[in-house]
């Protein structure tokens, strides 16, 4: 499945998209060698990485022509992510220029690893390709 965008450092980690709609998202990850911390587990900043991009996917099933910008995010870590992981993303709520959402991260057992909650900007993508940036009010700034 795809993201609907080309994301290198996502393609960097080895997010598999199993689930991009209806407000929902799901994504698969194995952390490699190179992933993990001292403590020989997922870590912190790549699950992070892995919950916001299942946030902003989830944030972007129901309106999938529109990108999506981090605002804020708020992580809880309750257990060590060992294995492959799941990552399970919902929209809560949406305005007209904002997405509230939530994601987890359960290890191979189903067992809670993480939780995070995030607000998401919409933004509209642009037919460059990307290569010129947009700040927030819309303004371009090359």
């Amino acid at each position: 499945m795809n993201f609907g965008a080309n994301i290198p450092f996502v393609a960097h980690l080895g997010f598999e998209l199993c689930l991009f709609e209806g407000g929902q998202s799901e994504i698969r990850y194995c952390a490699q060698p190179e992933h993990l911390n001292s403590f020989g587990v997922t870590h912190g900043g790549a699950s992070m990485t892995l919950m916001d991009v299942t946030m902003a996917t989830a944030a972007r099933s129901v309106d999938k022509d529109m990108g999506v910008v981090t605002i804020e995010m708020k992580t809880s870590f309750m257990q060590p992510a060992l294995g492959p992981l799941t990552a399970k993303g919902r929209l809560l709520h949406r305005s007209a220029t904002l997405a509230f959402t939530e994601a987890s991260i359960y290890d191979a057992a189903g067992r809670l690893c993480a939780h995070a909650t995030g607000t998401f900007k919409y933004v509209r993508r642009l037919a460059t390709g990307g290569k010129n940036i947009q700040d927030f009010s819309g303004i371009s700034t090359d």
